[in-house]
């Protein structure tokens, strides 16, 4: 058994020790037993805990259906069309192949291991509604553990046997601390999440954000332009975030409604898929410009290092072998040589500069310098700009994302079955 599959389990074991074993204790504790108010109103916030986060868990986070997939690919407003890999199908803006769910998300946020779900477009609402009954619950029971706790502290040097046990004094102690704990960490992210909601950014995008910024600095060094594959170079300019439109729009387009009461509601309604794919931008940029914005690291190499021979573009490895394993080993060969990843980008200007300013008689080969500044490297998929982190020290990767399809999409990799496909289409709309 996997410990992820613990997750929500632990949770709900978490809610039911924190809020009913509370419960208990007052029973035999002083100041006495909640008054019948405190009762009902402490047990409804935790009816709405329970229903919000049990809506968390279960409700789908949505998936890209063929038919809105042909839609996308069809209207012509993006500039240019992302394409998943491994779901073989467009990628809507603001959506994100998740490893953990083998798809791609709606406008991801984060896959939420405590959840087992992501926060999607169609999930954000009921966890941000579960963040909040969480917070609120809590900020109410650590205001009866404090009430509890004064008690305890006022009596420490009456008698023991006029105090409360060994036992019970152990059950408040554990209460208080897993209480305040938790209580800390959830209105960090409920804060967070509120204020990403304000400006309608996820959490992934929030990462892409600092990435850009990150891109920007280090192309003012470098005169605006930075170094891709391949000898190309890539004009990096300052971007503005396109889908902040305004506060009070970003809340009724998280929140999936207008009606603030709803927001609240523990039973409201899901976001449907089909408003999640095409968002209204703020019109900062130009309508031929799409986020995220252009990233060198993200372009793939058109070849390999070293596959300069006419010899090494045909073999025989496959003359042995059916039809189906032919395909089946071409397919292998394909998914490994899809990326090739790139070395940080310290690493290839350190290598760029002693290049540049070695003495020109002085050879230098690919193993000194070339491999340095544009190979795979020893470290795998740490070696790459695939392994930024942010200022937090986060990756893609550690938001649920698959980091090798997300990465490398900057540029079209559009089967030619698909691109005909839409070429038919387009010529019968004009005839």
């Amino acid at each position: 058994m996997e410990l992820s599959s613990l997750a929500v389990p632990s949770v709900y074991a978490l809610i039911t020790f924190l809020a009913y074993s509370s419960q208990w204790l007052f029973l035999f504790s002083e100041p006495g037993p909640l008054e019948r108010e405190q009762r009902i109103q402490f047990n409804i916030l935790l009816v709405c805990l329970l229903i919000t986060y049990t809506r968390s868990v279960t409700v789908d986070p949505g998936r890209i259906l063929k038919k809105m997939q042909k839609e996308i690919a069809q209207d012509g407003k993006q500039p240019r069309q992302r394409w998943c890999r491994k779901c073989e199908a467009v990628k809507p803006p603001r959506a994100h192949h998740c490893k953990e769910c083998q798809r791609c998300i709606p406008k991801m946020d984060h896959h939420c291991p405590w959840t087992a779900n992501c926060v999607s477009h169609t999930t954000f609402p009921h966890f941000l509604r579960f963040l909040f009954y969480a917070v609120t619950s809590m900020i109410y029971l650590e205001y009866f553990l404090y009430l509890r706790c004064a008690i305890v502290w006022r009596d420490r040097n009456l008698p023991s046997y006029l105090g409360p046990s060994m036992f019970q004094l152990a059950h408040l102690f554990l209460l208080t601390v897993a209480n305040s704990l938790t209580l800390f960490a959830l209105s960090i992210l409920l804060i967070r999440n509120i204020w990403c909601l304000a400006v309608n950014t996820t959490t992934i995008e929030g990462w892409e954000i600092e990435r850009h910024n990150t891109l920007v600095r280090r192309a003012r060094y470098f005169g605006g332009y930075l170094d891709a594959p391949d000898g190309l170079k890539v004009h990096i300019r300052k971007q503005e975030f396109p889908y902040d439109i305004g506060i009070w729009a970003n809340f009724k387009q998280g929140m999936g409604t207008g009606n603030v009461l709803a927001w609240f509601w523990p039973f409201a309604a899901t976001p449907s898929v089909e408003t999640g794919v095409e968002f209204e931008t703020n019109g900062f940029e130009d309508d031929g410009v799409m986020w995220p914005p252009p990233d060198p690291d993200r372009i793939t190499r058109k070849a390999p290092k070293g596959v300069d021979g006419v010899e090494e573009a045909f073999t025989y490895r496959d003359a042995g072998l059916t039809p189906e394993e032919t395909l089946v080993a071409f397919r292998k060969r394909q998914e490994a040589d899809i990326v090739r990843r790139r070395k940080p980008f310290v690493q290839r200007v350190e290598a760029k500069v002693v290049r540049e300013s070695s003495l020109s008689g002085e050879d230098m080969n690919g193993s000194e310098a070339g491999e340095d500044f544009d190979g795979e490297g020893e470290e795998g998929s740490h070696s790459g700009e695939e392994g930024w982190r942010n200022s937090e020290g986060e990756r893609l990767r550690d938001f649920g994302v698959d980091e090798d399809i997300e990465f490398y999409d900057e540029e079209d990799d559009i089967p030619l079955s698909e691109l005909l496909a839409r070429k038919r289409v387009r010529v019968g709309k004009a005839s």
